[in-house]
């Protein structure tokens, strides 16, 4: 029988969110005898890390596309859309799926003018937003619009996305479709907690400490100078609290220097980057997690979270009312809003039998919902209905 040849087209292969989905839909697609898959990907550089060593450990199929950047420049990205048509014109592609806006543009473009037949596009999170100049939300909307005429299928990590999406005009309801994010649920289930205390140790925790750990890259938009401020509300009225910021990246001494302005430098622990496989154990090592980005398809933290029976804290954007029940497993916060961000923090420091109860209520809905096989299972039913 005929495999279907399937292109999944990203700009990067970092240590991310959509990365890591888009590493985990190749690898579940590869195991079905059904399809024969190809990644398709720009050079993968940065501080965030790099999945590529998982990727050839895997023996996926990897092409990479030198001018497909993640910043716009009309000359690598013009080379860039041709390099694409000519690989998708040569390998005769059933399905093109392509991640993320720059990537999606110039992916879907060119899989137009190749003639593919099924042409599907992923957003974990949106191009467009409250944060970023008239200007350039104009031409994303203007591009998203345009490249959304021939898409089959638009999947999004979350039904927020849905209603954004609808909202700005990019397509019609109809033309979406959720299918939230996998997790390898079974490395966040599996008990760390030799390990989870050997580290809090590490981190110079005392035997009654409470961690709160935050997860993301040190980028603007990710919300740590918030999560500073209230910090320093919480550490005034708890000194046995402590905050871990899991991650890398460019804003890390500016946030150490405000740590020390705010006198709370001694209960702020920076781990700097780590592996994905370690994620599980870091986040068994907090008692909470929090979650205060201002911009995000799906947080994926937040049900990493729950499946490592840890209660959250969030910012109320995007996806994440998707994964928390106010009140039920978590608590969500208006974006940007510090002394609430401190209060809901403060209850669950204080209040052992809630964060417990969240943690159950929490875990009970990441096991239903966020599977990496419920997904591919979910994305394999979309290419099966656009090829009937």
């Amino acid at each position: 029988m005929k495999k279907i040849k399937v292109a999944h087209i990203i700009t990067r292969m970092i240590i991310g969110g959509a990365q890591e989905n888009t590493l985990y839909t190749v690898e579940g697609l590869m195991s079905m005898p059904d399809y024969e898959v190809t990644l398709i990907s720009g050079p993968t550089y940065g501080p965030e890390g790099s999945l590529v060593d998982q990727i050839i450990a895997k023996n996926i199929k990897m092409i990479v596309v030198p001018t497909l950047r993640r910043n716009i420049n009309p000359l690598y990205d013009s080379i860039a859309f041709f390099h694409l048509l000519a690989i998708l014109r040569r390998e005769g592609f059933d399905i093109v799926h392509t991640h993320s806006s720059k990537a999606g543009i110039l992916g879907r473009l060119a899989a137009r003018c190749a003639k593919i037949k099924t042409i599907i596009h992923t957003i974990h999170g949106l191009p467009f937003h409250p944060y970023e100049s008239w200007a350039r939300n104009t031409i994303y909307k203007h591009c998203e619009r345009w490249v959304a005429r021939f898409t089959d299928v638009i999947i999004t990590v979350c039904n927020a996305m849905i209603k954004q999406a609808v909202d700005a005009h990019i397509a019609p309801e109809g033309k979406f479709k959720t299918v939230y994010s996998g997790l390898d649920i079974e490395s966040f289930i599996l008990s760390h907690d030799e390990e989870a205390c050997a580290l809090r140790k590490k981190w110079g925790i005392p035997d009654d400490g409470i961690v709160i750990g935050k997860v993301a890259r040190l980028f603007h938009l990710k919300g740590h100078t918030y999560l500073l401020d209230a910090a320093k509300i919480i550490i005034d009225k708890s000194p046995k609290t402590y905050f871990v910021f899991v991650g890398g990246g460019i804003l890390e001494r500016s946030l150490k220097a405000k740590a020390q302005r705010l006198g709370i430098a001694n209960h702020i622990i920076f781990t700097a980057l780590i592996q994905p496989e370690e994620i599980p154990l870091y986040l068994q090592a907090f008692d909470i997690v929090v979650h205060v980005s201002l911009r995000e398809g799906l947080p994926r933290v937040v049900p990493q979270a729950f499946l490592s029976d840890r209660p959250v804290v969030a910012y109320d954007i995007d996806g994440a009312r998707d994964v928390i029940d106010d009140g039920v497993n978590g608590f969500l916060v208006a974006p940007q809003q510090i002394e609430a961000l401190a209060k809901q923090l403060l209850l669950l420091v204080n209040l052992p039998s809630l964060r417990r109860q969240f943690s159950k209520n929490g875990k009970q809905k990441a096991v239903a919902l966020f599977s990496k096989e419920k997904m591919v299972h979910d994305i394999d039913n979309v290419y099966k209905r656009c090829l009937s």
